[in-house]
Formats: C-alpha cells, sequence, structure tokens
C-alpha cells in the first residue's frame, strides 16, 4: 500500500476506536492494526527523509518508490 492509504486507514481506525461502538474483540483488533500501519508509515518516512537527505546532497534525483 502507499502511504497515503495507510494514513487513510489509520484514520478510519482511530475513528472508529474513538466512536465507542467496537466490541472489546474488534478494539484490540483495531489497535492492533494500527501499530502495524504506525511503523510501516514510520518506515516509509524514514526512507523519504533518506532519499530526500541524499537528492539535497548529492544534487542527483532517483526515482521515488515508497
Amino acid at each position: 500500500m502507499k502511504f497515503e492509504d495507510n494514513l487513510k486507514r489509520l484514520e478510519a481506525l482511530v475513528t472508529k476506536m474513538e466512536s465507542g461502538e467496537l466490541s472489546l474483540d474488534d478494539m484490540i483488533k483495531s489497535f492492533e492494526e494500527g501499530r502495524r500501519l504506525v511503523k510501516t508509515c514510520q518506515d516509509d518516512l524514514a526512507s523519504i527523509r533518506q532519499r530526500i537527505e541524499k537528492v539535497t546532497q548529492s544534487g542527483a534525483t532517483e526515482p521515488l518508490e515508497v
């Protein structure tokens, strides 16, 4: 999935969890999925930051793959 898709899914999970309408089991499943999405988004951002630093230092560009 793309970063934007993961972020949208994470936002949807937070909204569902904040609604108070989930069972405890569904809340735990949503929390676990959310944690995985947070990790994926953080990894993607770290990769993007490295690419930006590389471009800034060298002036070269490469295709962005996220």
